[in-house]
């Protein structure tokens, strides 16, 4: 009869096959690569980089990876006043 430990599949085995996938608060859903996305019309998007930013707001020029449109588009600050104007 084998023992519970004996069917358990190896940690470092089960590491070896999973993909890392990280949430970013109101940015991208990063990805370890290579990744294939399928999208909504069936086509098949593929990137063979060793992380990825999936677009999760639909801004993004390059959809379904994301080109940081998400990000607020602030003003420059104003140059400070010259206080010695003649």
């Amino acid at each position: 009869m084998p023992r519970p430990s004996d069917s358990a599949p190896d940690p470092a085995s089960a590491r070896a096959g999973a993909r890392r996938v990280s949430v970013e608060p109101r940015g991208p859903v990063l990805v370890e690569g290579p990744v294939e996305i399928v999208l909504d019309d069936g086509t098949l998007a593929r990137s063979d980089r060793f992380m990825v930013a999936v677009c999760t707001c639909r801004r993004s020029r390059t959809y379904p990876w994301c080109d940081t449109s998400h990000r607020r588009r602030e003003r420059a600050e104003q140059p400070p006043e010259d206080r010695n104007q003649r």
